[in-house]
């Protein structure tokens, strides 16, 4: 079994979710998302949870081959090794998507950023980012769809919203117009990101 896949997901007090052939859709308090899954697993709503599991063939399939093994007297083989590779790997994978569009719609999904460098700060301007990241002009960064932009701090960002992608490229972006430099550390990094240090050039 893979060890992430056969994990059900719990459907939250608030969630709806509903399971049309491959399509699995979540509404919640956060949002709606909707996410289809590979044609090598099937999802199953039941009792409350959302199960993903490998497609009926696919499971017969690797039923048959314990059974040949164990007839040959060979070592036990366990259902995940006689599970065909890209069916295993696809199953772990589905199973993790399906539980962010569940965990999305319920509750969202956060990142923090921080500024380090004299003079570096964030503000809000209407619903987009202001930055003064010590260029000459200030950098606007617009926000995206579904994404909320926060400055609780003039050196702390707050990226979040339903969709984790979303969520995880809007922070990069942000990071990425003032990578942290290993010298002082000046930059924008990650809450609780390590810089790795170098030593400057000594006299």
């Amino acid at each position: 079994m893979s060890r992430i896949g056969k994990l059900p997901i719990p459907v939250p007090n608030g969630t709806t979710v509903t399971v049309n052939g491959n399509k699995i859709e979540a509404k919640g308090p956060k949002g709606h998302l909707a996410f289809t899954v590979s044609e090598l697993v099937s999802a199953e709503l039941k009792d409350g949870e959302l199960s993903i599991m490998p497609r009926e063939d696919y499971v017969t399939e690797a039923n048959e081959r314990i059974k040949a093994n164990d007839a040959k007297g060979k070592k036990k083989m366990t259902f995940a090794e006689a599970l065909d590779p890209k069916v295993r790997t696809q199953w772990g994978t589905a199973r993790a998507n399906a539980a962010n569009v569940v965990h999305g719609a319920a509750e969202g999904f956060s990142k923090s950023l921080e500024l380090v460098g004299v003079g570096y700060r964030a503000q809000m301007q209407g619903n987009d980012l202001k930055l003064s990241l010590g260029y000459s002009h200030d950098v606007i960064f617009k926000a995206p769809d579904g994404i909320k932009l926060e400055a609780p701090k003039p050196t702390e960002v707050i990226v979040s919203g339903a969709d984790k992608q979303a969520v995880g490229q809007a922070a990069a972006e942000i990071r990425q117009f003032r990578k942290p430099e290993p010298f002082k550390g000046k930059g924008v990094r990650y809450a609780g990101e390590y810089v790795r240090r170098k030593e400057g050039k000594k006299k």
